[in-house]
């Protein structure tokens, strides 16, 4: 079990606290609610995170899942809550192919330790292939990104180190990878039904990634944080058949806000040149939430196609 692996680990001293929490984890049976999955049948994308960093709204944080006939393949982004909202879903970790970061913004990533944690109590055997942006000096690499949190001696979580050394008995392996995409969309990760791609758009200084997902003939394409400079974000989501896009600001914003993200406008303008089907608006901050109705109409200006604005654990067939 891996709770005995915990044991084996926490030979030290600085584990005998930590062995102690798992083993009342253990002992306990928890009644989870009632789960909230998507459709059995087909390719579905759930939201769940749409919020952004603050709590007042009571939304998680950035997170979506790509679900295939009832399983759980693809994880983008893990915000804050995004890890109980995961749960709620009824999906699993060890049913996961790959995750992907579009950046190390803790509204994009604060959960993944809690989300890698939860994996060891569902005995997950096979790899697990991370994929995000390099570093700057702002923000840390992919594979920074999990050392840190993870290696010994100095990862914060170190007592699951098991997780990034390769060839470790008993227990899987993390793999991050550090992308480092163009304005093209570049292929980054594939298995026998699956195809993934990503490029590098702007989010003020910090390195950050959109990405498409190309699965069972459907394609999911998701913006993460990005101002929308550049013709990068419209090729990758070009004849996408659904578009998570993050509406984080409202139009006319200007500052700091706008470096950051893209206005209802920019939105629209590369829903309708990359002639999208579908348009699914998440990461709605305070500041855009009860404007639906200004935001909806400045998008129709371009795009002519179906908007709906995101919540937490919004289950989207992909037809």
């Amino acid at each position: 079990m891996k709770t005995d692996r915990i044991i084996a680990r926490s030979q030290r001293p600085a584990g005998k606290t930590i062995l102690a929490f798992a083993i009342l984890i253990s002992m306990y049976e928890v009644s989870p609610g009632a789960a909230q999955s998507c459709s059995t049948t087909g390719v579905a994308v759930q939201v769940l995170g749409s919020g952004g960093p603050e709590l007042q709204d009571k939304r998680a944080s950035s997170s979506y899942l790509i679900w295939d006939h009832g399983t759980a393949r693809v994880l983008v982004d893990a915000g804050g809550g995004s890890a109980l909202r995961f749960g709620e879903s009824g999906a699993q970790m060890t049913q996961l192919d790959v995750v992907l970061f579009s950046h190390f913004h803790i509204d994009h990533s604060g959960d993944f330790p809690a989300l890698v944690f939860s994996s060891w109590f569902e005995e997950r055997e096979r790899p697990l292939p991370v994929y995000g942006p390099p570093g700057n000096d702002f923000m840390p690499s992919t594979r920074e990104f999990v050392r840190d949190l993870f290696s010994d001696p100095h990862g914060a979580w170190r007592y699951l180190s098991e997780l990034v050394e390769p060839g470790t008995k008993g227990s899987y392996t993390l793999e991050p990878h550090n992308v480092v995409a163009g304005s093209k969309p570049l292929l980054v990760f594939r298995n026998s039904d699956m195809a993934v791609y990503a490029v590098r758009v702007i989010h003020g200084g910090f390195p950050a990634l959109a990405w498409r997902v190309d699965m069972g003939g459907k394609r999911m394409v998701f913006s993460g944080d990005t101002n929308g400079e550049g013709d990068g974000l419209t090729q990758l989501a070009l004849d996408a058949d659904l578009f998570v896009a993050h509406n984080a600001i409202q139009e006319g914003a200007t500052g700091v806000e706008r470096r950051l993200h893209m206005p209802p406008s920019v939105i629209g303008m590369i829903a309708a040149n990359a002639h999208v089907k579908q348009l699914i608006l998440s990461h709605r901050m305070l500041r855009t939430l009860g404007r639906e109705n200004e935001t909806q109409a400045e998008i129709h200006r371009q795009f002519s196609g179906p908007i709906v604005f995101a919540k937490d654990l919004d289950c989207f067939p992909v037809f």
